[in-house]
């Protein structure tokens, strides 16, 4: 046998920063990320991609930009900001993804420059994806907006869009060069935004951090009231989790079909499918942990104590627990089972779903078995 053997490692580094009004003068920290990545005799374009949401609560905000970095030295804004529609619907369109890939092209974005992607999660992870596959990949740079997206989508490494009603279906890995969490945008979010985006916490908490579950639950009223302290503290640990997960697990990319970040989201990417995305994210998934974790208190995982504690937290956050889509035939007949084996697609490999053996305890299985399945669906429809 001959061959040539090739091997080699990539190093990732990027940082989450949190500050308020970020586009104001006297804030330096847009400035200071850029200047430390400034190349002496090259000028780096700036190219914004911003959701059309955002533009509608902070009306100067494109004005705001213009200025701010108009005093950047090395740098050269594109002048033409780019304004996308928000949510689910930008990830469903592939004429937007192919409009945006031409807007690259046409203001001639190279690998020195930047694309910055301003909104919500479905606009950074629409825009993190164009970036990614023009020129083999453009840096980019995110700025979240709201909760979900600062605690949990915003500070990864995924990008993708929809296809054929498949969530994420293209998409690629590809880090952000920064992401700045700016909390002044969520002071004009809608209620029922910041508060489904509080779930991934809720998840991450329920698999990685005891502590973290029961600070949740000793402010669950502040934080359903949407208070700024606890909302920021939430925001903060939560991304921290995450990014210890991304960066600590040994696989970044998924090239395994482990996934323990993604519990309660098998059932959640079906849902928001077949309710055509009128279910929010984090709606989906607080459905979803409900159902998982009446599914693993049946199987004999979880203790009934630690069930009652979690169903009490999504009800103290005002989360929804159930939906009628969920609903089993005797049969075993549901829309909602066919999110199986797309899930099973979307990871690679056997079937692998992320449930609890305690609060701050996450366990891995590779099969369901669906009459408890329709058992937990009965309960979450019947009881809470």
């Amino acid at each position: 046998m001959s061959y040539i053997q090739n091997s080699f490692s990539v190093q990732f580094e990027y940082k989450v920063f949190f500050t308020e009004h970020l586009f104001d003068p006297a804030n330096p920290e847009f400035a200071g990320f850029l200047d430390s990545r400034a190349e002496k005799g090259i000028r780096k374009k700036l190219l914004f991609i911003v959701d059309d949401g955002v533009t509608k609560e902070h009306q100067t905000l494109q004005e705001q930009i213009t200025a701010y970095c108009g005093n950047l030295e090395g740098y050269e804004l594109v002048q033409d900001i780019i304004v996308v529609p928000g949510g689910e619907a930008s990830k469903n369109d592939l004429q937007l993804f192919y409009w945006l890939v031409n807007e690259i092209d046409q203001h001639a974005i190279d690998r020195h420059s930047y694309v910055v992607g301003i909104g919500g999660g479905s606009v950074l992870d629409l825009v993190g994806y164009v970036a990614a596959v023009s020129h083999r990949g453009i840096k980019h740079i995110r700025i979240p907006t709201t909760v979900l997206s600062q605690n949990d989508s915003g500070v990864g490494v995924k990008n993708g869009i929809n296809y054929h009603g498949k969530k994420n279906f293209l998409g690629t890995f590809a880090p952000p060069a920064a992401v700045f969490n700016d909390a002044h945008f969520l002071t004009t979010l809608d209620e029922r935004d910041w508060r489904s985006g509080m779930i991934e916490a809720v998840k991450v908490a329920l698999i990685k951090d005891a502590a973290f579950f029961e600070w949740m639950e000793q402010h669950a009223a502040e934080l359903s009231a949407g208070e700024p302290k606890s909302l920021q503290y939430l925001i903060r640990r939560c991304a921290e989790l995450h990014m210890q997960h991304i960066g600590g697990a040994g696989d970044p990319f998924e090239s395994g079909s482990s996934r323990p970040l993604d519990f309660g989201h098998w059932s959640a990417h079906k849902l928001e499918q077949l309710t055509d995305f009128e279910l929010r994210h984090g709606e989906a998934v607080s459905i979803g942990i409900a159902l998982d974790s009446v599914y693993a208190w049946l199987n004999g995982m979880l203790d009934e104590g630690s069930l009652e504690r979690i169903i009490q937290l999504l009800k103290n956050l005002r989360l929804p627990l159930y939906h009628p889509l969920l609903d089993i035939e005797e049969d075993g007949s549901s829309p909602i089972m066919a999110g199986l084996e797309e899930f099973r697609e979307h990871l690679g490999g056997r079937l692998t779903i992320a449930l609890l053996e305690g609060i701050g305890k996450g366990k891995e299985v590779h099969s369901i078995d669906p009459a408890t399945l329709r058992k937990a669906v009965v309960m979450l429809r019947d009881k809470w």
